[in-house]
């Protein structure tokens, strides 16, 4: 069977949605299986994190429930199926609480870049 165009498509969007639903479960073990080994991470601060364990540790402060229940809410996605590469597009909503003073908000965008269904390079850029 030959792969198309589409077919890849769908997948890296599958591949992503699947990413993100790991990360609005805060799920460490689940968001984590989908890196590849030496896959880099650049935080939105300019950091680069190499490997699983770097990675890792970039990702607890987000996952560990210290800025309480987080949800990545998707607003625009586009693929570039031959690079293997999605730009993802999000609002971040943290509640740390009960009431809106415990409520908080930014934006930003990923840009991912999969190789064999494994991230390889994961950027973000955020504002707010």
């Amino acid at each position: 069977m030959t792969t198309t165009l589409t077919d890849s498509r769908e997948t890296l969007s599958a591949l992503t949605d699947r990413f993100v639903d790991a990360f609005n479960r805060q799920d460490i073990d689940a968001v984590m299986s989908f890196f590849a080994e030496d896959a880099v991470y650049r935080d939105p601060y300019g950091k680069s994190h190499e490997g699983l364990a770097a990675i890792r540790k970039a990702f607890e402060p987000v996952l560990n429930g210290a800025l309480g229940k987080i949800n990545f809410a998707g607003e625009d996605r586009f693929i570039d199926a031959e690079a293997g590469k999605v730009m993802d597009s999000w609002t971040l909503h943290m509640h740390m609480g009960e009431g809106p003073e415990k409520e908080a908000s930014m934006t930003g965008l990923d840009l991912l870049t999969f190789k064999n269904d494994k991230l390889v390079r994961k950027t973000t850029y955020r504002r707010g």
